[in-house]
């Protein structure tokens, strides 16, 4: 029996505003400082619509900004021949993530930096993905434009950068969401 489109509505609840409630839930959970948004780890299929997106070419080197896991980074690696560097604030991930690397014979082309992606060099990105909240991609913004050279994109999942203009917007289906995948070219990320 068709339960009506309340009850579809129902259903499609996002795992990432289900994870921002439970984390604004949270004392530890402070977005306002170093820590710029609650781990939840992107489908792979969407990790793989993102780097697509990106127009990866082999050698190019591929910053994630809160790289959690490692997938993203990993995946750069793997399928496109990248360089790739994850920044995670979360010193446990960094470990974890450094580990799987190292049993996958990436080292030579993956490194995971315990840092914070407010205060890393940029440049040598050709291309920067993010998963990270509107408020939280505004404060980076200034970093991305300060280092990023005119060829340089940036891969935003789900939260768009305020103040630029996407190149593309694509979306992707998986696990019963829909996601939204924002690619900017710094040359042209002006309104």
């Amino acid at each position: 029996m068709n339960q009506g489109p309340r009850r579809n509505d129902a259903m499609r609840v996002s795992l990432f505003g289900l994870a921002v409630l439970f984390a604004g839930s949270l004392p530890a959970q402070d977005f306002s400082g170093e820590n710029l948004a609650p781990f939840l780890p992107s489908p792979q299929m969407v990790v793989e619509h993102m780097l697509e997106a990106a127009r990866i070419k082999p050698g190019e080197t591929v910053y994630d900004l809160g790289s959690g896991d490692g997938r993203v980074v990993i995946t750069a690696a793997q399928k496109y021949q990248a360089n790739a560097v994850g920044i995670e604030i979360s010193e446990i991930l960094c470990k974890s993530a450094t580990k799987r690397v190292n049993a996958l014979g990436l080292s030579s082309h993956v490194k995971i930096i315990h840092d914070s992606a407010l205060k890393v060099d940029l440049s040598p990105a050709d291309v920067v993905t993010i998963y990270l909240l509107t408020s939280s991609n505004e404060r980076l913004r200034p970093n991305l434009e300060k280092y990023l050279k005119p060829t340089a994109r940036v891969v935003s999942l789900n939260f768009g950068m305020p103040g630029w203009k996407a190149a593309r917007v694509e979306t992707v289906h998986a696990d019963r969401q829909t996601h939204t995948i924002y690619v900017y070219e710094m040359s042209s990320r002006k309104k």
